[in-house]
């Protein structure tokens, strides 16, 4: 059966514009990063820059940004249609585009900043790194202690970062470290000051060292450990306010958590298309799996899940662009869509039987790839807290 048939076409936000780009980015998926991932994935190879290049072509990393910064000047609902498709194939692939888009916190750059910049993360060469976490703050980002003083003309950055995925491979770091202390225990979110390191592709930055974290997924590029020992950088690298990078942080989690979202819609449809195949090759008791009522019921509920999933994800995405706010809504899709995403790509292992449980099949990558989007942007707990607080008002501390 056509794989098409599974990819959505969103009947009430759907327009030719949409559907031409949706159609480039599949058959750009389907015959360019596939291959590519089932053949790098399985040895944990990394994006070739080759392909890298393809996809600055066809503008997939200026797909936010605006037009008069060489971007597509596209939204939410364009980048997340272009997620989706890659995920399909790779989901690393899906989330490099994320390292160029909009560059986290743009619009609290000056314009002087924005004119530099910009342009380059259009073009794909100016690709990010972002460093947040750390071993002491995950999820409570307020916790940061990775510290940076001003001397002079010059920041001097000393600490620990974690999780830090592409940091060798990215053109810059997006850097956020505690510059004043707290006022308070109750607003331990201020102080905060984020900061663009630029380093050249492969290296990390002088006064900055690192090893990978070994991961079981997520594979294509490298996720770091980074000290920071008197790393020194412009001054005029910080971005937007001094001690108000919290609130960057907080103003791009909808479109980070739509995205999200949209990759574990990709990597479901994944397992779905692959099982569907699989249901109708594989043959038991002499006719195809496919034939038995249990698969087939399998793969109703998969299919059913998707969809539903897809639909808010569309909603989440008209919301972000028409400008309205939308974090109750944004964290129930990213909670939901990864949740579903889990529970599809295993059904969808199951399917394949003990083939499933071999790298011979790429039901095994999407897998382990959709485990991980319960856990980042976010994990689905941080998610049901939010959308409980929304709902009921938050707790007492």
């Amino acid at each position: 059966m056509d794989a098409e048939d599974f990819s959505g076409d969103g009947r009430g936000y759907m327009t030719e514009e949409r559907r031409l780009i949706q159609d480039t980015a599949r058959e750009f998926a389907m015959k360019e990063v596939l291959p590519v991932a089932n053949e790098l994935d399985p040895v944990q190879g990394e994006i070739p820059m080759e392909l890298r290049d393809k996809m600055a072509e066809l503008g997939f990393f200026g797909i936010t940004i605006p037009e008069e910064y060489g971007g597509l000047g596209l939204g939410c609902f364009e980048y997340c249609l272009v997620t989706e498709e890659l995920a399909r194939a790779w989901m690393s692939v899906a989330s490099i585009v994320a390292r160029g888009n909009g560059i986290f916190g743009s619009k609290a750059m000056s314009e002087e900043q924005r004119r530099k910049w910009l342009p380059r993360a259009a073009r794909g060469e100016f690709l990010a790194a972002a460093s947040l976490s750390e071993p002491s703050a995950g999820s409570d980002l307020a916790a940061i202690s990775c510290r940076a003083r001003l001397e002079g003309d010059e920041w001097v950055i000393n600490g620990a970062k974690y999780w830090c995925t592409f940091a060798d491979g990215a053109d810059y770091l997006l850097l956020f470290a505690r510059t004043d202390e707290s006022p308070d225990a109750k607003r331990r979110h201020l102080g905060i000051s984020a900061f663009i390191i630029e380093k050249p592709r492969g290296e990390l930055p002088p006064g900055c060292s690192g090893n990978p974290i070994p991961k079981i997924g997520y594979f294509g590029w490298k996720t770091f450990e980074l000290a920071f020992d008197d790393c020194r950088i412009p001054a005029d690298c910080l971005i937007g306010e001094r001690g108000k990078a919290f609130y960057i942080m907080a103003g791009g989690l909808e479109v980070a958590r739509a995205h999200t979202a949209a990759r574990s819609v990709g990597l479901a449809r994944a397992a779905l298309e692959d099982s569907m195949i699989y249901a109708q090759e594989r043959e038991q008791f002499g006719r195809p799996i496919g034939a038995f009522q249990a698969v087939r019921f399998k793969i109703a509920t998969m299919a059913s899940e998707i969809e539903a999933a897809r639909q808010l994800l569309y909603f989440v995405c008209n919301e972000i662009d028409q400008g309205r706010r939308c974090d109750k809504e944004a964290s129930m899709v990213k909670y939901f869509a990864s949740e579903m995403s889990e529970r599809v790509t295993s059904e969808g292992l199951q399917i394949h039987g003990g083939a499933g449980y071999t790298k011979l099949h790429a039901v095994e990558r999407h897998w382990r790839d959709a485990r991980l989007t319960k856990i980042f942007e976010g994990t689905s707990e941080i998610q049901q807290r939010i959308i409980s607080d929304n709902l009921l008002g938050k707790t007492a501390d």
